[in-house]
């Protein structure tokens, strides 16, 4: 068996899309939580308390901001293994990955217009229709990352067998 560069690739591809794996199901999981949290803060805190209010409203913006920072180390673990796919002439794995690449791009540059790098406004996150769209995008995600995580799998066993 020899290792090349292809494999070396794959490699790093397997590893990455684990941890994208994570990525994803972090973001299914905090836009869950804020879909069944869904009301108004005023009504589910007492007023003899305004601390929980504060507290409240406080969880919600830090679960916001840190999907916030996932966005750039999502997309640029993606496009790394993208590129690496392209310097090994991996064009199958390139093509697979191409269309998700494009869409980062265009989910990018097509952002609202906020003071942070984040997708999502935190003003308008909060609508029913914004939270579905941005959950059913995690679980899509998720389940290209799963499929394209036992592709590489075989791809790396498939060029380590081979390349000998």
């Amino acid at each position: 068996m020899a290792f090349t560069f292809a494999a070396f690739c794959y490699i790093v591809a397997l590893i990455l899309t684990a941890v994208l794996i994570f990525f994803a199901i972090f973001h299914i999981i905090a836009f869950d939580e804020l879909k069944t949290d869904y009301k108004n803060p005023i009504d589910q805190c007492s007023s003899l308390n305004p601390v929980s209010e504060t507290y409240y409203i406080y969880y919600m913006l830090s679960l916001i901001f840190f999907v916030f920072q996932l966005v750039l180390p999502e997309y640029f673990i993606h496009m790394l293994f993208t590129f690496l796919f392209l310097c090994s002439f991996q064009f199958g794995s390139l093509l697979f990955n191409l269309p998700l690449a494009v869409y980062h791009v265009h989910r990018y540059m097509t952002r609202p217009v906020m003071s942070s790098p984040g997708l999502y406004d935190p003003t308008s996150i909060m609508n029913a229709d914004q939270l579905n769209r941005a959950q059913k995008e995690g679980w899509i995600k998720l389940a290209f990352y799963l499929l394209s995580f036992f592709y590489y799998l075989y791809s790396m066993i498939y060029v380590l067998v081979s390349s000998s």
